[in-house]
């Protein structure tokens, strides 16, 4: 049974970021396993829910030249190439969904709800400079807006998700399906959901 938001307090919390420093005090830094080092502490704030940023698999790669240029890589999860996988790093096991599993479960024995920020507005393959990832090779005329001969960018990432065609539409709630029966999450929230409203000519 999910978690009501009535009167939810959310606590918005980074994997990779919220345990990396030793102050942390955890054994597995950065990863879901940390994460669940930290639930006295999450509860002793009197929060409702967590709140993770993005958490399916992104490309770290996918920054701009100059940010590349200094060593940084895409910090924040942005970028997601992997809709049904968390993300790799974030994970201290080889067995990514059951350590994603045990973090749900370690919040729900807690008292905690957890929500997902979700990225379904773009992904990591960018526009025409960008790589061939998947969806490019596979669906390209489907999966992604176009006007002819370029990619609509509506995203301000290269490429922008063409929701409301019925296959994607599908993959798209399917995916959500699957990370609330599998992974037992609680909700979701949405990010750039207006490129929802948009239909398969581009069009709001």
């Amino acid at each position: 049974m999910p978690k009501s938001l009535d009167g939810a307090v959310i606590y918005e919390v980074h994997v990779g970021g919220y345990t990396r420093h030793p102050s942390s005090g955890t054994q597995h830094p950065g990863t879901f396993a940390g994460l669940i080092e930290k639930i006295p502490y999450l509860k002793e704030l009197g929060i409702t829910h967590v709140e993770l940023l993005p958490v399916m698999a992104f490309d770290e790669q996918d920054v701009p030249e100059g940010v590349a240029a200094l060593g940084n890589t895409n910090y924040w999860g942005y970028s997601p190439y992997g809709f049904y996988a968390p993300h790799p790093h974030y994970c201290s096991t080889p067995e990514p969904v059951r350590e994603f599993q045990d973090l749900v479960e370690a919040l729900h024995m807690a008292g905690l709800g957890i929500i997902l920020d979700v990225v379904f507005n773009h992904t990591s393959e960018g526009g025409a400079g960008g790589p061939t990832i998947h969806f490019k090779a596979l669906m390209d005329d489907i999966f992604y807006h176009h006007d002819g001969q370029h990619y609509r960018d509506y995203t301000g990432c290269g490429n922008t998700i063409n929701c409301n065609h019925p296959l994607v539409t599908h993959f798209l709630v399917y995916c959500l399906e699957y990370w609330v029966r599998t992974m037992r999450v609680d909700g979701f929230r949405f990010d750039l959901a207006s490129v929802f409203t948009r239909g398969e000519d581009g069009r709001c």
